[in-house]
């Protein structure tokens, strides 16, 4: 059966950076399940899977606009320290939510200046080449159930 639209799709994947860095991978984990076509994936490896069938095994390298965008200087903000409860400790790399006009959004600490906090909501790998290794599993037709949902139900093993 091949990958398409409305099929559920379990894969295993390696990430790497441009460096060869592991970014992420499911490797000594369960593979990841997805729906295909519900934007559950960076739309570029969707693309990659397209077509494919269970037992296929691709390298695949995907480009920032078609991965987790390309990285915006404007999605970087400079707040004040003060704007943050006193229990929380900022550290560098640390996630926070902070309100912009957009509403809230959640953002990394890039660097603390005395009481000038910056603050990227760029996601993490934004302007990042993102090399995939992937290796399909299974593919199967989605039940009605998954479908209404969104995500995959498993045998109960995972909870969102």
């Amino acid at each position: 059966m091949k990958i398409e639209k409305n099929r559920v799709v379990q894969i295993h994947y390696t990430l790497k950076d441009d460096q060869g860095e592991i970014l992420d991978s499911s490797i000594d984990h369960d593979p990841l399940p997805y729906i295909h076509g519900v934007g559950a994936l960076i739309p570029g490896l969707e693309k990659e899977l397209l077509g494919k069938v269970a037992g296929d095994k691709f390298t695949t390298v995907i480009a920032p606009a078609d991965g987790y965008g390309v990285y915006d200087e404007d999605q970087v903000f400079q707040v004040s320290a003060d704007g943050f409860e006193e229990d929380d400790e900022l550290e560098l790399g640390m996630q926070v939510q902070i309100d912009t006009e957009n509403g809230p959004a959640v953002g990394t600490v890039t660097e603390i200046e005395g009481e000038e906090v910056t603050i990227d909501l760029n996601h993490p790998l934004a302007g990042v080449s993102l090399h995939f290794d992937v290796e399909i599993v299974e593919v199967r037709a989605a039940t009605k159930q998954e479908l209404d949902h969104g995500h995959v139900h498993s045998g109960g093993a995972h909870h969102h």
